[in-house]
């Protein structure tokens, strides 16, 4: 089940990344700002994001299995309508379709997960999001292989990956049924197998910490967003005005930054079941801030390993925020997931529309400059509480 629920979440964020791939088609067919493109990413990331939370606050309380291929359908409706969209009132409409197929996958994809998860909860997150963050890493390839010889057309491919979601879902959907209905119909606010959760097992933890805890993770998740949202939206536009790359050859470095990350992803959630969540996110944010100081000033060639290292590094982490968020709020697994992958991205995605206006009035080499001190907020992790793993 963990591989299955990996695999869709895979071609969910595939068809997401598909938006942003097409970013230099847009820009050159329906002759967009960066601006425009900037509000095109904060369409996608906030109808995804914003809705999370509350899909997951309701699925929490009535769970609903067949959510979960009607969020896909959702999904291909929005890809058929990129694939045709002759302006941008019509663009924005068809990402809003992306967007809430995605909004409705998250939270159930992750209760899959945690029922699934055994008493290895920061692995089976982490395998679940290697899924997510492998999809994201098509991008820089649909981009240079599908869409720049394609064109705009080219994104009537990604109702294919909504095929086969769609697909895999009728395997995961009765077991996740039949595991519901062991449970009276209720996901089970621990794993009999998993043991204690971090709250479970410091139950004098009260709401007022909880709520300061959740606070400095949405803040620490919303620098690491943010700053992804500038490399995976604008570094490419960087990459061909500072080092005159084709468009082709910048999806280089934006893929070795997206794969690399699909690998930080599965070793954070190891190293985070040996030494703890919260060191894990202070080595995630932290440990990759001096190469995004360093990447706006450095030469061509220096380019693809820093970013990749850097890649590495900094999604080390983000599995680890889930579970982190899931053990604060013990039997709230789709609210704790969509406030960190819903709400918390959609805090970044202020980001794009932000930057890209930046872009419009400045350079995109200023952009890339003044995001490149965005992680070294992630030092408010410090001041989270202990996870279970320090108690």
């Amino acid at each position: 089940m963990l591989v299955a629920i990996s695999s869709v979440h895979l071609l969910n964020d595939a068809m997401q990344t598909v938006v942003t791939a097409l970013f230099p088609i847009f820009e050159e067919s329906l002759k967009l700002t960066y601006g425009q493109i900037g509000w095109i990413a904060f369409t996608l990331n906030m109808t995804s994001s914003v809705m999370q939370p509350v899909v997951g606050s309701l699925s929490d309380k009535w769970p609903k299995p067949w959510m979960l291929p009607v969020g896909m359908l959702c999904s291909m409706a929005g890809m058929a309508g990129l694939a045709v969209a002759p302006n941008f009132a019509l663009l924005i409409l068809s990402v809003v379709f992306v967007g809430l197929g995605s909004a409705v996958f998250h939270p159930e994809g992750s209760r899959v997960v945690h029922m699934a998860a055994g008493n290895r909860r920061a692995f089976s997150q982490s395998i679940y999001q290697v899924g997510g963050n492998f999809g994201q890493s098509l991008g820089p390839l649909m981009t240079a292989a599908i869409f720049v010889p394609l064109g705009q057309r080219g994104a009537a491919w990604g109702m294919l990956l909504a095929a086969l979601a769609i697909a895999i879902l009728f395997k995961v959907v009765p077991w996740y049924s039949a595991k519901l209905a062991e449970h009276g119909g209720r996901v089970p606010k621990k794993n009999a197998a998993a043991g204690a959760s971090a709250a479970d097992a410091k139950p004098s933890i009260n709401k007022r910490v909880v709520a300061i805890a959740m606070s400095i993770l949405l803040l620490v998740v919303f620098a690491r967003s943010w700053y992804a949202a500038a490399i995976g939206s604008f570094y490419q536009f960087y990459a061909r005005d500072a080092y005159g790359l084709t468009i082709q050859q910048a999806q280089i470095p934006l893929f070795l930054f997206m794969i690399f990350g699909v690998i930080g992803t599965f070793l954070g959630g190891i190293m985070a079941d040996r030494i703890g969540r919260k060191k894990m996110m202070l080595i995630s944010i932290l440990g990759a801030a001096p190469f995004a100081l360093i990447l706006p000033y450095l030469p061509l060639e220096w380019v693809y390993p820093a970013i990749a290292v850097m890649g590495l590094i900094l999604q080390s982490g983000f599995s680890v925020s889930v579970v982190y968020a899931q053990e604060l709020m013990p039997g709230k697994v789709g609210t704790a997931s969509g406030l960190i992958t819903g709400l918390a991205f959609g805090m970044g995605a202020l980001g794009s529309v932000v930057l890209g206006n930046l872009a419009d009035a400045h350079s995109m080499s200023f952009v890339m400059s003044l995001a490149s001190y965005l992680p070294l907020i992630g030092i408010l992790a410090l001041w989270l509480p202990k996870d279970r793993k320090e108690a």
